[in-house]
């Protein structure tokens, strides 16, 4: 089952059990992939209603190093289980070997030479883990791997 699907059906359970941090967190990633579609005027493709909850993610994630700063443990502990709902609907992530053999396999197939390639190779990477991997870790091993 597409993810789109899983997050309706998980929002449809999480109002019939009164989860207000689910149901909001749910709610959320998915009025960003409706926004991202009006956008875009066509549906997402699974590839990027994942890229919306890696966003979704690395916002949370930001929002806990904030509330770090401005000492707020009450924040913190709800960015962190709103992650852990995001983190449901993301597939397993991938390792960093994993991903430097794809992004090998990419900088050979379109013969990337140097850090000019950068954003074709990194471009054909994030479509290719689909979610499996951040944008910056896509970005960090494509950098290491061109400028080697």
């Amino acid at each position: 089952m597409e993810t789109k699907k899983k997050l309706e059906f998980a929002l449809h359970d999480a109002m019939r059990s009164t989860n207000e941090l689910r149901k909001r967190t749910i709610r959320m990633a998915l009025a960003n992939i409706k926004m991202a579609e009006i956008d875009s005027r066509d549906t997402l493709d699974e590839g990027g209603v994942l890229i919306i909850l890696q966003k979704e993610l690395k916002s949370r994630k930001e929002s806990i190093i904030d509330a770090q700063k401005a000492d707020r443990p009450d924040l913190i502990t709800i960015a962190e289980a709103e992650i852990k709902v995001i983190e449901e609907f993301l597939p397993e992530p991938m390792d960093d070997e994993a991903l430097k053999e794809l992004a090998r396999s990419i900088i050979l197939e379109i013969s990337a030479n140097g850090l000019k390639d950068m954003g074709k190779v990194i471009k054909l990477v994030i479509t290719r883990v689909q979610g499996r991997a951040s944008g910056d870790q896509v970005s960090r091993v494509v950098r290491e791997l061109l400028q080697n």
